[in-house]
């Protein structure tokens, strides 16, 4: 299986072994003239600091692979490592300490909790690991500044654009500062404009954070940000 190897102009090329290493991974959803080969063989590295875009059409595997990445589902076949952990053989506990300290998501569907302000959603993370509230406040505080929402810490997300929903649900991802970023589509529900900002703040965070971002996206408009290109088509990984 190959993938692209040119990088957009004007993006770096990070070096270092992988933080992320897909071995030979296939998934079916169910079986004999009904099954659906949503991954086949599927094999390829992510190096530290990297941002890759991960490009196909719909229905093409691109959430089963992140969700394999991410611990959400397991392969029939094949092995995931990140950050040294190989996801596919962690229990249950191993994988909600993955989710907690390694591994973050940010999907199109935002996720906010309607009742909670921006700043109480982006805190939501840091309660959890019971972070002392003055550090929390100031991580939070942070935070919004970097998605560009420090004026809106007490807006509710019933009272903020989709733009600015997906902000704070990014904000919200990278609380525990994970060492990777999976978004699967973050930019669905959002028209051209609001999309291709959100994707900039992506880019903006990897590097302020210093993270691992793995996004996919059926936009060529939205590559030209990605350290990396990799295009999947009917479950496989195919050339650009």
């Amino acid at each position: 299986m190959t993938t692209t190897t040119d990088a957009p102009a004007g993006t770096r090329t990070p070096q270092g072994p992988p933080l992320v290493r897909v071995e030979h991974v296939s998934r079916t959803y169910g079986s004999g003239a009904a099954a659906v080969h949503a991954l086949q063989d599927v094999s390829f590295t992510v190096a530290p600091g990297e941002l890759v875009a991960l490009v196909g059409r719909s229905g093409s595997g691109k959430t089963t692979l992140l969700n394999a990445i991410g611990g959400l589902d397991k392969p029939d076949e094949g092995r995931v490592v990140v950050d040294g952990r190989e996801v596919s053989a962690l229990d249950e506990r191993g994988l909600v300490e993955l989710r907690r300290d390694v591994v973050s998501f940010v999907f199109q569907t935002f996720g906010l909790v309607p009742v909670l302000s921006a700043a109480e959603n982006v805190g939501v993370p840091l309660r959890l690991r019971r972070l002392p509230t003055a550090d929390r406040e100031a991580r939070v505080a942070l935070l919004l500044d970097l998605v560009g929402l420090g004026d809106h810490a007490r807006q509710r997300p019933g009272e903020m654009s989709g733009g600015q929903q997906q902000r704070v649900a990014i904000a919200r991802a990278i609380a525990n500062s994970p060492r990777l970023l999976v978004a699967d589509e973050p930019t669905g529900q959002l028209d051209t404009e609001t999309g291709t900002a959100v994707m900039a703040l992506l880019r903006a965070v990897v590097e302020a954070e210093g993270m691992t971002a793995i996004v996919s996206t059926h936009d060529p408009l939205m590559m030209s940000l990605a350290d990396r290109v990799i295009r999947i088509a009917d479950g496989r990984l195919v050339d650009a």
